[in-house]
């Protein structure tokens, strides 16, 4: 059966037409499916009850199923969501001042292999389809207990977002139609280790946010961290991020995770500002979440602030991001399942690691 929940509402329109149907249908449908957040094709109540029985031989439409929800002593949410051949993905809500911001999943664990994410040690199973990536902000605005409705999107979650390019620009359109989600594209990051290729595109494709974890100053520092560098160094990663067609009045966010005794000296931070040069840009510096099964450590506090500091008299836009919900493992760097945990399958997921 067709899972209609990975369709655009183009797609929707073309499904209805070929089978004789007005294209009105497949937008109302759209609408139905995202903004009344129906769970089958006999809510509709705008078909006939003949068109409904006729649509549901044939359509599908998948909800993902939540299988934990945990919530942090600072106010941060971690769902747990079971896909249909049984693999977990997680989502992330993190609180701020005024609104709060959603961090989303674009595969079943990762194939990049970073060194300091525990997300890389589960290894790569598959991509999410894009109505398992919409479908984790649809899960959460359907949760009651949710104060602050997310404002902001964030592709931070488990996985490499521009390795799963097609599927995620699909549910991009998906999340800011104005007959789904209705999200801005301005509200809306995508994070990438540094897939070249693929970054061109998005700011070709998409007006999303652009964000790179780049977390080295030297080519010799990131092979050592990110074995994506070996295929893309940061020079030739730094020429796409000159080259992408970043909407006027925006930066590209470079985020630096700070490993004690690694990449956190005053050179390297006099290195960074060197690096970013030319390129609208704001720094984030994200202190390392510590877990045992992680090799490296977290600096002290005043090697942070400083490396903060040679940054901002460079006149670089830096903040240093506080790290929430590491009681829940939900912080930068944490998602992590144990896909073969025997508990997997029930209902308390107990395979999550918690790294605080």
């Amino acid at each position: 059966m067709l899972d209609i929940r990975s369709l655009s509402c183009l797609e929707l329109e073309t499904y209805m037409r070929e089978r004789g149907l007005p294209e009105f249908r497949g937008r109302q449908l759209f609408k139905w499916l995202w903004k009344n957040r129906i769970t089958s094709v006999q809510e509709v109540t705008e078909f006939s009850k003949e068109l409904r029985e006729q649509l549901a031989q044939h359509l599908l439409i998948y909800n993902l199923e939540q299988v934990s929800r945990k919530i942090s002593v600072d106010g941060t949410i971690k769902w747990a969501f079971r896909l249909r051949d049984s693999l977990i993905v997680e989502t992330v809500l993190i609180p701020e001042k005024d609104h709060s911001t959603l961090c989303i999943s674009s595969q079943a664990g990762c194939a990049m292999g970073c060194a300091f994410c525990l997300t890389g040690k589960m290894g790569f199973f598959r991509n999410l389809d894009p109505s398992e990536i919409a479908g984790q902000a649809l899960a959460v605005l359907r949760d009651i207990t949710v104060a602050k409705p997310p404002r902001n999107i964030v592709f931070m979650g488990m996985g490499e977002p521009l390795a799963n390019f097609e599927n995620l620009l699909k549910a991009i359109e998906i999340l800011t139609s104005d007959l789904g989600l209705n999200f801005s594209q301005r509200r809306i990051t995508v994070s990438t280790c540094g897939i070249v290729p693929n970054i061109i595109e998005l700011g070709r494709r998409s007006s999303a946010g652009l964000a790179i974890s780049l977390h080295a100053t030297t080519n010799t520092q990131r092979d050592r961290l990110m074995p994506i560098n070996k295929a893309y160094p940061i020079e030739t990663l730094l020429n796409a991020c000159r080259d992408f067609n970043l909407p006027a009045r925006r930066r590209i966010t470079f985020e630096y995770l700070l490993l004690k005794g690694i990449n956190d000296a005053p050179e390297d931070a006099r290195r960074l500002s060197a690096l970013l040069r030319g390129i609208p840009s704001k720094i984030n510096l994200i202190p390392f979440n510590e877990c045992p099964e992680i090799p490296f450590s977290e600096p002290e506090r005043d090697s942070v602030l400083r490396f903060q500091e040679i940054l901002k008299e460079l006149n670089n836009t830096v903040i240093i991001r506080k790290s929430k919900g590491r009681d829940i493992s939900a912080a930068c760097g944490q998602l992590f399942y144990d896909r073969h945990d025997k508990k997997i399958s029930g209902k308390d997921l107990t395979g999550c690691l918690s790294c605080s």
